[in-house]
């Protein structure tokens, strides 16, 4: 009985535990969620979402709206976009980024590309040696507010100085589903690396 005791209290106080350390990561989410940064930087870095035959979906578009708007307001000289292709698909997101840049002003000699990138960190990890190649070491990462914690810590995982720009700030809960996907994979990452991470989720 009394090894039964013991095993049902270290089991409420791992559950507690686990609760706790959940609930910091989210309010954590929130606040880095409701966040613009408004600093300068070396690069803006767009993270990718899903594209439609070359044309992006609106919640890339969003992101690639406010990077550009960012790169008009002089905030950096260059913006880099990331992303690779499901398959089937004929264009990758990157492409899809570099042409409405390419369609809106932004000169290709200010647009860098990762293409190949099919995770957050991923993509980063690709980007990264680009962005050393160039000595761009301030990174400015644009994506959604829910989005926004795990692309910045991964940016950091990575030696980066990196600050977040929301495309819509404050709105952390775009839906619960992926808001509690984020933060558990954000609590995963804070504990084993997103690096690690990535290599147990594929």
């Amino acid at each position: 009985m009394t090894l039964i005791r013991s095993i049902a209290a270290w089991t409420v106080a791992v559950v507690l535990a686990m609760t706790v350390y959940l609930s910091i990561v989210i309010v954590g989410n929130v606040l880095v969620g409701a966040q613009t940064s408004d600093e300068s930087a070396d690069v803006i870095v767009v993270m990718g979402a899903a594209q439609y035959d070359g044309v992006p979906s609106p919640l890339l578009e969003g992101r690639l709206q406010a990077a550009l708007d960012l790169w008009r307001d002089g905030r950096a000289p260059l913006i880099a976009v990331t992303g690779g292709k499901q398959e089937g698909d004929r264009f990758t997101e990157a492409a899809a980024s570099r042409r409405w840049l390419l369609d809106r002003g932004v000169p290709s000699a200010s647009i860098l590309s990762e293409d190949a990138g099919r995770s957050t960190f991923g993509s980063l990890e690709l980007l990264a040696p680009a962005l050393r190649a160039e000595g761009l070491s301030r990174l400015l990462i644009v994506s959604d507010s829910w989005h926004l914690p795990r692309s910045v810590l991964s940016a950091r995982e990575l030696g980066f100085a990196a600050r977040g720009a929301a495309v819509t700030p404050g709105r952390i809960l775009w839906s619960g589903v992926h808001s509690m996907r984020e933060a558990v994979g954000v609590a995963a990452g804070r504990l084993i690396g997103f690096s690690r991470l990535l290599d147990i989720t594929g």
